[in-house]
């Protein structure tokens, strides 16, 4: 079991990347800046074009995007075009307060030792993200809706009011800072410093100020678009998964690489009812959860802890100090999820690189 100590100080190459978890170049809608400027010489062939982000950041990702159709009507007389760019806001200090938190003591978890917050944020992110839909553009990380009811009082997101709970002495000393920036910053945040490869990460998300939208509607509107662990038996949870990710815009591999996640943390029976860690190093990004779905031995739970198990259906491995999910066991069931699982089994650095890119993907859907 990987220490607390362990955790932070055993990815000496995370040193090297300088102060992670900063924005990068950003896309999206543009309602965040404002072309303030675009001098267009004729003789010179030079546009340029301010870009400035308003204070208190609005509903979607910040972009240039649509900025083309300014340079587009500019292209005919202009050679080069260059942008500045100015975000107001200090993530590095932001990403300060993010990792006291993380290193905080007196953080536990009653399914393993050496526990940090790092695999709650990423949860509470991947809640708020995985809302979205491709088809009807609503849901997303944008507006943080988890706030209010209905959606924190799902059973998905049992136990995240602990991980809003958390982040809320640094929205304090960042006001600016929407809460829905925050929670994913947060969550990349965390992946690098559990040892993942940089996330890249875009602000300017702008809250709402009620849980009223977007709409819930359809098979899933129970647990509001977010995936089930079980829908009775592996043909009909794989075409659950696929529905519900498909929704989101991503493909079968994808699909395995945001499984990776299922490697953090653990399940807790007085939250989603399942009980344990899926892996031995559970605050650790690494490749440990396909290793265990391929090497390890899995078989239906009947007893924990010396008496007849109660929760839901769940899958352990002969120790019985690990688990597996219906939704994890059918990423080796169905042949097109496993030779993925396969895949990544065998190249750490594939799905490390991997999973940073879809995991920002599903950060940044709809923005």
């Amino acid at each position: 079991m990987l220490s607390r100590t362990l955790r932070f100080s055993a990815p000496v190459a995370r040193l090297a990347r300088g102060v992670a978890s900063k924005p990068v170049a950003v896309n999206g809608r543009s309602s965040a800046f404002w072309a303030t400027g675009a001098a267009v010489a004729a003789g010179a062939g030079v546009a340029t074009y301010a870009l400035k982000e308003r204070s208190g950041a609005t509903a979607q990702c910040e972009g240039a995007a649509d900025l083309l159709p300014i340079a587009a009507a500019a292209v005919a007389a202009v050679a080069v075009v260059t942008y500045s760019m100015k975000d107001r806001t200090d993530w590095a200090a932001v990403r300060k307060e993010i990792v006291a938190v993380l290193e905080a003591d007196g953080y536990t978890d009653s399914s393993y030792d050496g526990a940090t917050p790092g695999p709650l944020f990423i949860r509470l992110a991947w809640h708020s993200a995985g809302t979205f839909c491709k088809e009807t553009n609503t849901g997303g990380s944008a507006g943080a809706t988890m706030r209010f009811a209905p959606e924190v009082d799902w059973g998905a997101n049992a136990g995240l009011r602990v991980a809003q709970g958390m982040l809320e002495p640094v929205k304090a000393k960042f006001p600016g800072v929407s809460y829905s920036d925050l929670w994913i910053f947060a969550a990349c945040v965390a992946i690098e410093e559990m040892g993942g490869n940089k996330v890249p990460f875009k602000g300017g998300r702008k809250d709402k100020a009620t849980g009223q939208e977007p709409s819930w509607e359809g098979a899933t509107h129970k647990d509001g678009r977010l995936p089930s662990a079980d829908m009775g038996d592996a043909s009909k949870t794989a075409a659950h998964l696929r529905y519900i990710f498909n929704r989101m815009g991503f493909d079968d591999k994808e699909i395995v690489a945001l499984s990776g996640a299922h490697g953090l943390g653990a399940c807790h029976t007085d939250r989603s009812g399942f009980w344990g860690p899926w892996t031995r190093a559970p605050t650790t990004i690494s490749n440990e959860y396909y290793r265990e779905l391929i090497e390890n031995v899995w078989t239906v739970k009947k007893t924990h802890k010396g008496a007849p198990w109660t929760g839901p259906m769940q899958y352990e491995d002969p120790s019985g100090d690990l688990m597996m999910l219906p939704s994890d066991l059918v990423l080796i069931q169905d042949p097109e999820f496993r030779k993925h699982v396969e895949h990544y089994t065998k190249d750490q650095d594939a799905f490390l690189k991997d999973f940073s890119a879809v995991v920002s993907k599903l950060f940044h859907a709809g923005c």
